[in-house]
């Protein structure tokens, strides 16, 4: 069989298990097996496939029209223009949380520019957290664009934590992001590690309303972990702890930027509304629907 035929029958698969994106999901899948990009794929259709591949590719095929995620078959995706390992233990990074790197860099640019220091590009000095760091995607796509900060990512999982370091390395910036086991209620984790005053706090929480569990798609129900997915019956039960959380260790100015789940943001705005804060701000994502939560930390 030939690539044009061997991608043929892998869309025509796909699209009658009525897999989401099956064109595009048959292609990853025979890139990856084929270890190629999409230009030779396309420069090539009458290449013929050997045997052990093929049979391989349609394994993958079947195995994604049963329900397992593209990204889980690849064990990798992309964000922020880099490309993160990924597995059952994390959640798989979205398009829509790349919001939370626009809003943070953008944030602390205009923090500088109102104080009338010159633009921190660097970010040189600059002390960070990413709560519930997961694959670790905001704390290294950070680290990448501000290599003079340093970085704190937490998780409650340490099959996450394990992950997040392998996508530090693989991205060269492990030596300026520290992991540490932890979830919101241990308030003392970073008194223990002398840390006082954080420039930014980065969250994307679990925010998925627990009774909303059976309408997820079968790629996020039976293959994503519930510990990322799942804030509470309602879904917005750890925003409290989170801005208590950042309230706590946040510097005069320093920045919180949290990731919205689609209806949370009635119950997350009113706990920002109280004298520890100010210039709240909500960035909605492409679909319209507010995705990212802003705010500075008063003069304590």
């Amino acid at each position: 069989m030939d690539i044009r035929a061997a991608l043929r029958t892998g869309i025509s698969c796909l699209r009658e298990a009525n897999v989401p994106c099956y064109t595009l999901a048959a292609e990853l899948l025979l890139l990856h097996e084929l270890h190629r990009d999409r230009a030779w794929l396309y420069a090539h259709p009458e290449e013929p496939i050997a045997n052990d591949a093929l049979e391989a590719y349609l394994s993958l095929i079947t195995r994604r029209a049963n329900g397992e995620p593209t990204q889980h078959l690849t064990g990798k995706q992309e964000f922020w223009s880099l490309e993160f390992e990924v597995s059952r233990d994390v959640l798989i990074p979205r398009p829509e949380t790349e919001h939370v790197i626009e809003v943070a860099l953008d944030r602390l640019a205009l923090r500088e520019l109102r104080a009338g220091r010159p633009q921190k590009t660097s970010g040189e000095g600059f002390l960070i957290a990413d709560i519930g760091t997961g694959s670790g995607c905001l704390a290294v796509a950070l680290a990448k664009e501000l290599p003079g900060a340093r970085t704190y990512a937490t998780d409650i999982s340490e099959l996450a934590l394990a992950m997040a370091r392998k996508n530090a390395l693989r991205h060269s910036v492990a030596n300026r992001i520290e992991f540490v086991n932890a979830d919101l209620s241990q308030t003392l984790l970073f008194d223990t590690a002398s840390i006082t005053a954080f420039d930014l706090i980065v969250s994307n929480p679990p925010y998925i309303p627990r009774r909303d569990a059976a309408t997820l798609a079968r790629e996020v129900r039976q293959h994503e972990p519930e510990l990322a997915l799942y804030g509470g019956e309602e879904g917005y039960e750890l925003y409290g702890g989170l801005i208590a959380l950042a309230a706590k260790y946040l510097k005069p100015g320093g920045i919180l930027v949290a990731e919205l789940g689609h209806d949370s943001l009635p119950a997350v705005r009113p706990l920002l509304e109280s004298s520890d804060w100010t210039s709240v701000g909500v960035t909605n994502d492409l679909a319209g629907i507010p995705r990212v939560i802003a705010a500075e930390r008063t003069a304590k």
